[in-house]
């Protein structure tokens, strides 16, 4: 969860304290991150089954492109929290789309959760930008849409990285129609070799490999950790001020993700993953 959120603020550093754009921030990331995963499937032997594919390959990009353009105005505490909620949205959404019921604490928990979102995006001195808000909220869903397409595709890893690898060439892409903006000093490029190798290479790899032992409810309610982490690292290493707001929603948008969760596994038949 340390890696997870260490990737917002290792994109809100270097967009914040050095000198890169967020398309080469994205395609850095992402080249890296792809390096990263596709050594560690090839040094663990992955099994070969399923390496990805294109569609989800464009989800990812998504996700990274809206997460990068969001830090440019975002704090990272406000951009966490949002990713995170836009996340558990879809989900919770794609379940009751398929026709899952949601109990009258589920709906509590929901209803809290949006409501605390309204709250926090409400105009205001201590709102978030309102178009880094949008394009991080856009970044949540697309990974939402990813976790869900990935759900039973092979080994995770192995999947990862050849949606990794996929999604480079379309940040190439982005970032040859952007090259007249383009920045990239010194700084600002290992604060994306970091992000893309590290937290999110190495994160994923740990995280893919501890899931197993966990039980689904405590994987799905450890992630609720992931913004508070954000919070606290953007306090301490970029100096990001905490408004009231943002705690208060905090509160209601995390409280309320945990009730659906918890509620969901209580009244799930039990957990036979090994």
């Amino acid at each position: 969860m340390i890696a997870f959120a260490g990737n917002s603020l290792l994109c809100r550093l270097a967009l914040k304290h050095a000198h890169i754009d967020a398309a080469s921030f994205t395609t850095i990331r992402l080249v890296s991150g792809a390096l990263t995963l596709w050594m560690i499937a090839r040094l663990g032997r992955r099994a070969h089954g399923g390496g990805g594919n294109w569609p989800s390959a464009l989800a990812l990009f998504v996700y990274a492109a809206g997460f990068s353009f969001a830090y440019v105005s975002l704090p990272a505490a406000s951009g966490a929290l949002l990713l995170f909620g836009a996340v558990q949205a879809t989900m919770i959404s794609h379940g009751i789309w398929k026709g899952e019921r949601l109990l009258r604490a589920q709906l509590a928990g929901l209803l809290l959760a949006f409501g605390g979102l309204v709250g926090l995006l409400l105009p205001g001195l201590s709102a978030p930008p309102l178009v880094g808000s949008i394009l991080m909220l856009g970044a949540g869903v697309a990974w939402g849409v990813y976790s869900l397409r990935g759900r039973g595709a092979g080994d995770p890893t192995r999947v990862t990285a050849g949606n990794f690898l996929r999604a480079v060439p379309i940040s190439i892409a982005l970032s040859a129609l952007m090259f007249s903006g383009a920045s990239v000093d010194y700084a600002g490029f290992w604060y994306a070799v970091m992000s893309g190798a590290i937290a999110s290479g190495i994160g994923y790899a740990i995280w893919y490999t501890a899931l197993p032992a966990l039980k689904a409810t405590s994987a799905a309610t450890v992630q609720l950790s992931v913004p508070v982490i954000a919070a606290v690292g953007g306090i301490v290493l970029l100096g990001e001020p905490i408004s009231l707001r943002l705690v208060l929603a905090s509160a209601a948008i995390l409280g309320g993700i945990a009730l659906v969760i918890l509620e969901r596994r209580r009244t799930a038949a039990p957990d036979r993953s090994p």
